[in-house]
């Protein structure tokens, strides 16, 4: 049953709720409007909130209002035995409330009401889960298209990603999943390069003319695979902008420079040449020193969070395991490699379930290299819920 908060001072009008309700929905019940608040963050999935307008503490309408910030899906009800058009108006405006009632409110038209509200929860729900269920769908594909066709740049996004993560959360900023989305799908368009060029970009080998042109094209060519999707055009943005130097210069050729760049290009550009300077066999160390030295490529703030990165990465534990004893979170200290040769994993992926699944399912049936050295987090037991 569905659940269907009632918040009323009146406990006698609680409790009427109660009796005439709890065959049909699961009742919750509450006198309090602060204390409400809390209720619905602890129980999370709340289909219906019928409040009162006239409460101590918290009028109705800034109760709902609060509580359409911590459960953007709850249906509101304000219920209020004044009614004047003032109210209504403001109920709806800042309330976001869906229905309007006063009191005394029939039996059968609370029930009708509240019927309408639950199909409005599944109606909100069932969208969400289903742009939900589609866009990780989308994003499953782009990765694994890009793992087979092109491991190399399949690894290098794996590895940004811990770093792209750890200045997300250093910075403090809302929805870290699409900066770490970011960083996995940074190289998407790289499938365009063959192994060969990837290879010479890594090692720091001089690229032709053609192949030169190629790379520098490979945000746009990301962007333009992703801006149409629902609710990546901010993460294309951050991946057409992931070459761009803090000074303006770089690609694209535009006017945008510092703060205008996006944060997420910002961090995608400190992480993505720091891996390349250490895939070309500099020492971190070396390789962060010479980021420095590099005027007006970074922005500031992220460049010295790396340096902070770097001494929290120390803090890892160098093993060598079987396969089955690899956990999520635990970073491939190598190339994970078929018996036969064939490349399956950069190094510097950070292990997941589905990955591990995979490559199960290939050591049954080719075999594996095994044991694998992997790096593993002191705080490995936070890593272990993908």
């Amino acid at each position: 049953m569905y659940k269907i908060l009632f918040v009323d001072d009146e406990k006698r009008i609680l409790n009427f709720f109660k009796r005439r309700f709890y065959k049909k929905f699961n009742v919750i019940t509450c006198d309090n409007p602060i204390k409400s608040l809390e209720i619905v963050k602890k129980e999370k999935d709340i289909a219906v909130v019928v409040s009162d307008l006239k409460m101590p503490k918290m009028d109705g309408i800034t109760l709902l209002n609060e509580i359409s910030k911590i459960s953007p899906n709850t249906v509101r009800v304000l219920l209020t035995g004044y009614a004047d058009l003032d109210s209504a108006i403001l109920a709806v405006n800042k309330g976001r409330v869906f229905k309007f009632l006063t009191k005394p409110c029939e039996d059968k038209l609370l029930e009708d009401i509240i019927s309408q509200c639950i199909h409005q929860y599944k109606l909100i729900t069932a969208e969400k889960e289903l742009l939900h269920g589609t866009l990780k769908g989308i994003i499953n594909l782009l990765t694994d298209v890009l793992s087979l066709t092109n491991p190399e740049a399949f690894g290098r996004g794996s590895r940004v990603k811990r770093i792209v993560r750890w200045f997300a959360v250093y910075f403090k900023v809302k929805n870290v999943w699409k900066y770490e989305l970011a960083a996995m799908l940074s190289q998407i368009g790289c499938i365009m390069l063959s192994h060969e060029t990837l290879e010479k970009i890594f090692k720091g080998k001089k690229l032709t003319e053609e192949e030169k042109q190629l790379y520098e094209m490979h945000p746009g060519v990301g962007y333009s695979l992703l801006k149409h999707i629902p609710r990546l055009e901010g993460i294309a943005n951050m991946i057409l902008y992931q070459e761009k130097n803090y000074d303006g210069s770089g690609i694209p050729q535009d006017n945008v420079k510092g703060e205008e760049i996006p944060l997420g290009a910002r961090f995608l550009k400190v992480a993505l040449d720091f891996d390349l300077l250490t895939s070309r066999n500099l020492s971190k160390a070396k390789a962060y020193k010479e980021m420095i030295s590099r005027k007006g490529v970074y922005d500031p703030k992220v460049l010295k969070a790396l340096e902070e990165f770097l001494g929290e990465e120390a803090k890892y534990e160098i093993k060598e395991l079987p396969l089955k004893e690899i956990l999520p979170g635990m970073i491939f200290g190598q190339e994970v490699r078929t018996k036969d040769g064939t490349l399956l994993l950069a190094k510097g992926y950070e292990a997941n379930w589905r990955i591990l699944l995979k490559l199960k399912k290939f050591n049954e049936r080719i075999g594996i290299e095994e044991p694998i050295k992997v790096m593993i987090p002191v705080n490995i037991d936070d890593f272990q819920t993908e």
